[in-house]
């Protein structure tokens, strides 16, 4: 009886294996229109802490290929990350990954930035903000026609900086991101002062084309408002200005350097 029994279970075992192979190789059409299954990316950076620079190092690592192992770029068209406030570098990270900021380089961004979690982005952004920020030079060429006429071309970007243009509503650049460029970590304004000119033109043309897809529109209306009025002249004059903006306590450093 035992003996009968157990040929009994043994032959419901095979009837089950049997099933189950029966089930894995059997192809199950799935109908043309079936709907895709989406999850949004969970990038909360108010569920994180304070970055760790140490351990932004590390995973700021892919970054280098463009941005330079320090946040300071070799080619013009990448920005400068060196001396970003962490806020501001986690939550442009952030709009990468959820698809929200999705003009200029962003189809090289959004791999990078959906391979972090919210803390990583927070990390990377303490490690830049570590970094000193390097400057460029500005064009010192004379404007030989036009409004501008007589000026240099970089003091044309450098009035609209300091004192804006009250006539068009455009309000001086210092107002928010201050008289070096070093931004404000606290509304999260981008340190601009020394930022690659290309990348300045770019982001510029691109406010005041007005358009976005963020869900926060907020900051980009802001500066959509300042750019609209400008002429493509001194959107290249700002950015040129902006590229040799720095602290004057970095020129006495450099000369008490030389000096040595």
């Amino acid at each position: 009886m035992r003996h009968a029994r157990v040929m009994g279970l043994a032959g419901l075992a095979v009837l089950a294996v049997g099933a189950v192979a029966f089930a894995q190789t059997t192809v199950v059409p799935v109908p043309d229109n079936a709907p895709v299954e989406t999850a949004p990316l969970d990038v909360n950076l108010a569920k994180t802490t304070w970055g760790d620079a140490k351990a932004g190092q590390t995973k700021a690592a892919a970054c280098a290929a463009c941005h330079g192992a320090d946040g300071n770029p070799s080619d013009p068209q990448y920005p400068r990350l060196a001396g970003q406030s962490e806020r501001y570098v986690a939550q442009q990270l952030a709009l990468f990954a959820s698809g929200e900021r999705n003009t200029g380089m962003a189809a090289v961004m959004i791999p990078f930035a959906q391979t972090l979690n919210a803390q990583d982005m927070r990390d990377v952004g303490a490690y830049f903000a570590t970094q000193k920020s390097g400057a460029g030079l500005a064009d010192d060429s004379v404007v030989a026609s036009g409004t501008y006429e007589g000026m240099k071309f970089y003091e044309v970007g450098q009035q609209l900086y300091r004192n804006g243009d009250a006539k068009r509503g455009v309000p001086a650049c210092l107002a928010c991101h201050g008289p070096t460029g070093a931004g404000n970590p606290g509304p999260a304004y981008p340190h601009i002062g020394g930022q690659m000119q290309d990348y300045t033109v770019r982001r510029l043309t691109e406010y005041k084309a007005g358009t976005t897809t963020l869900k926060d529109p907020a900051h980009f209306n802001i500066m959509a408002q300042v750019a609209g009025p400008l002429t493509e002249q001194e959107i290249q004059a700002l950015a040129s200005y902006l590229q040799g903006l720095h602290a004057r306590a970095d020129d006495l450093a450099a000369a008490k350097a030389g000096n040595k």
